[in-house]
């Protein structure tokens, strides 16, 4: 009975595609979603399917003559859902997806491929100005103001052209008014940086000793609470972000898991104590952070720490063969999530009693 109490994790479609799986997300506030990838022929591809009758429906289809490896909504309004991806040639494009054959904002961004991007301000009233953020493996992190064609409102790179690290993750947070920002960055030897927007200086940084594979707050549009990082070799660190140490910065925990890579960390929409952690063994495990009674402390010197709580892991499961490299939870629809992996395979999955938590 205790197995039956827990929440599960139901996988309710299955599709096998022909290309590789990069990116996916849902199109805000519809029961359609996007999947973003490459070709065997070195084209990239856009799909738009949509849940009908519990079956996936191919809505639209479109090549690309390069490969798309991410994709966000979140700078567009709710009204528009222009989908902004980087590209495997380091162009931003954004895309009216009524009509994809031709972005209808476009920058030669980086000189590499476009890890990752993230966007903010697009879907949240009183929040700043509709901004793109995109790390490539070229070591520069790039934020872009839709409104100003082309070039960034602001570039985060190292002085020394010969040394760049490869940026792997990107997110924004700390955004709740029109000028508090914040840009998170994860790269390949295990650096985090954090750069405040408001001041243009770098506010923190730490290395966890092995890539960042994916870092997100649990919440972008409040002032900062926690964040997620996952990295190479089966580690995940969440960090309390209320109080931040002058000389020991952030308090932490770590937890192993997956016995694999940790691809991807995501915050469940509806509850942000919840989250999923997806494997390079192709498992999910589904965590609950539990609050410590007190957040802070002060030292010898008068000085606050912060003080992490717990994390309980509520489920696992193991979905595909290979690495789950992209989910994104419905924020519609709570315990909904599609999700793509490295065996072609686009999964719908269901995830249950998440309301009792």
């Amino acid at each position: 009975m205790e197995k039956l109490e827990k929440p599960q994790i139901i996988c309710h479609i299955e599709k096998s595609v022909n290309y590789s799986l990069f990116d996916t997300k849902w199109v805000p506030c519809s029961t359609k979603f996007v999947v973003m990838g490459s070709k065997a022929r070195g084209t990239g591809i856009l799909q738009i399917y949509e849940i009908s009758n519990g079956e996936l429906k191919l809505v639209k289809d479109i090549e690309k003559s390069t490969p798309v490896k991410c994709g966000t909504f979140k700078a567009s309004n709710l009204r528009d859902r222009y989908l902004a991806t980087g590209d495997f040639m380091g162009k931003l494009n954004v895309y009216d997806l009524e009509d994809p054959s031709l972005p209808i904002y476009t920058a030669n961004a980086h000189t590499e491929i476009v890890n990752a991007i993230d966007g903010m301000g697009g879907q949240t009233i009183g929040c700043g100005a509709p901004e793109l953020v995109t790390g490539s493996r070229d070591g520069s992190v790039k934020v872009w103001d839709l409104r100003q064609k082309s070039k960034p409102v602001a570039i985060m790179e190292t002085k020394n052209d010969k040394i760049h690290r490869d940026c792997w993750t990107v997110t924004f947070g700390n955004s709740f008014n029109s000028v508090e920002r914040a840009v998170l960055a994860g790269y390949d030897n295990g650096d985090i940086k954090m750069f405040d927007l408001k001041s243009m200086t770098v506010r923190w940084e730490s290395n966890l000793k092995n890539g960042i594979c994916s870092l997100e707050f649990d919440r972008k549009d409040i002032p900062m609470n926690k964040l997620v990082a996952t990295t190479l070799e089966s580690k995940l660190y969440l960090f309390d972000l209320k109080t931040q140490h002058p000389k020991k910065g952030f308090a932490y925990l770590s937890e192993k898991a997956h016995n694999s890579t940790i691809w991807l960390v995501k915050h469940l929409p509806q509850n942000r104590e919840i989250f999923v952690t997806c494997g390079g063994g192709g498992s999910l495990c589904l965590w609950k952070y539990n609050y410590p009674e007190k957040r802070k402390e002060k030292d010898a010197d008068g000085l606050e720490y912060g003080i992490t709580g717990s994390l309980t892991p509520l489920q696992n499961s193991i979905l595909s063969s290979q690495p789950i490299n992209s989910l994104d939870w419905s924020t519609d629809k709570q315990g909904l999530a599609v999700c793509t992996s490295f065996d072609q395979c686009i999964r719908i999955i269901i995830t249950t009693k998440l309301h009792t938590y």
